[in-house]
């Protein structure tokens, strides 16, 4: 049986308030806006794997009934080349940070914080002098 082939991966994130999880996204890890509207925005790493992170309006028609609730069991990573340079942008842009930069058993380093739309993103690089 023939497989159908990826074109595009993309993770939405159900918001209330596009613009402030926009901006959280592009000052946090420099994500660059490709889409913009009242309704769905769409971010991708300026530097790296493409990825792309939408963000669509809880209320919208076609938001599933599903993803309009607040998030839960569920988190987003990023792996960067540092973690501190992005707990420290966190810091400056008040982010509600819920762990800071930890050193975990398995070598990597790792921030937890919320976005303005309350999902859980977990930000790591690997602990210096360790291969991750």
């Amino acid at each position: 049986m023939p497989r159908s082939k990826i074109r595009r991966t993309m993770f939405n994130i159900a918001a209330d308030d596009l613009a402030a999880v926009r901006d959280f996204y592009v000052r946090l890890l420099d994500m660059e806006v490709i889409y913009d509207s009242h309704w769905f925005k769409v971010l991708v790493p300026s530097e790296g794997p493409r990825f792309e992170l939408g963000i669509i309006a809880r209320d919208s028609e076609v938001t599933p009934a599903a993803a309009a609730r607040p998030p839960g069991g569920g988190y987003l990573t990023f792996v960067v080349e540092e973690v501190l340079v992005a707990f420290e942008q966190a810091k400056a842009m008040g982010a509600e940070i819920l762990e800071p930069p930890t050193d975990l058993f398995y070598g990597q380093r790792r921030l937890l914080l919320r976005d303005p739309a309350g999902t859980l993103v977990d930000v790591s690089s690997p602990v210096p002098g360790t291969v991750a």
